[in-house]
């Protein structure tokens, strides 16, 4: 693939014998998860065959600021309460794999794109990480059970209820993630966990995820359903920004 090419495509996909590695490739926008980048995330988890590991990561700056808000102008509260809906799928997608799904994260991870990470199996941070989950701001349940199951119910209401900003050491001292590793180390990282997939047999390594896994998707596409249904999401969400704008505009103005 071309330079130009590479810049076009809202996901690389990189394949190397039985090691699948997604980079999400919308660094001007912080990585932000537009509809054509989550149908590609799914498309390619779901697809993929005779994988032993995938790995994903962000380029740029950021590993993913959540939902892409650049054309919400545009959308109704049923564009996006459908659009929400996907997100969870490809969630799911991710977090019922028939293989190990390995996160990569540096920098940002807000909303989604936080629960990109929580979703994989092993969950790599920088030592610069910074996370935050803001849906309850505006009634969203995405990806409360699964934080839920891998943190425990008293951690993911603080998290959720004050809308936390956790550090990398924050993260590893509540599970979010597994390790925290500087990006020169992935590499070695990444391949210690393929080879250690390869142990199994690919049949054996598919039923030992899905007999580890607890499964609640229907469910979770309910509670989207339930939340994001509501009339008014359109409006929660754009008072939640302009709330967020107003507070970083304070902020800034008090650092002059």
């Amino acid at each position: 693939m071309s330079v130009d090419e590479q810049a076009d495509t809202e996901l690389l996909v990189e394949r190397n014998d039985d090691l699948l590695v997604l980079t999400l490739n919308r660094p001007a926008a912080s990585n932000a998860l537009s509809p054509t980048l989550v149908e590609a995330i799914y498309s390619e988890i779901t697809e993929a065959k005779d994988v032993r590991l995938c790995v994903i990561r962000g380029k740029g700056k950021h590993f993913c600021a959540g939902f892409d808000l650049s054309d919400i102008e545009s959308l109704s509260d049923g564009d996006l309460l459908w659009r929400f809906l996907r997100i969870e799928q490809m969630l799911q997608a991710v977090h019922h794999a028939p293989f190990p799904t390995i996160a990569l994260a540096h920098s940002q991870m807000v909303g989604a794109g936080a629960d990109l990470f929580a979703a994989c199996w092993k969950r790599i941070a920088a030592p610069d990480v910074r996370l935050k989950m803001p849906g309850w701001n505006f009634e969203l349940a995405l990806g409360t059970r699964r934080l839920t199951r891998l943190i425990g119910s008293d951690e993911a209401r603080d998290l959720l209820i004050d809308t936390k900003t956790l550090c990398a050491e924050q993260c590893l001292s509540s599970n979010l993630c597994t390790t925290i590793a500087e990006p020169e180390q992935w590499d070695q990282l990444v391949e210690d966990l393929l080879q250690r997939t390869r142990a199994l047999p690919p049949k054996a390594l598919e039923d030992m995820l899905s007999l580890t896994s607890h499964d609640s998707r229907d469910s979770d596409l309910a509670a989207i359903v339930h939340t994001a249904g509501k009339p008014g999401l359109k409006a929660r969400i754009m008072a939640y920004r302009t709330k967020v704008i107003a507070s970083a505009k304070a902020r800034k103005a008090v650092n002059l």
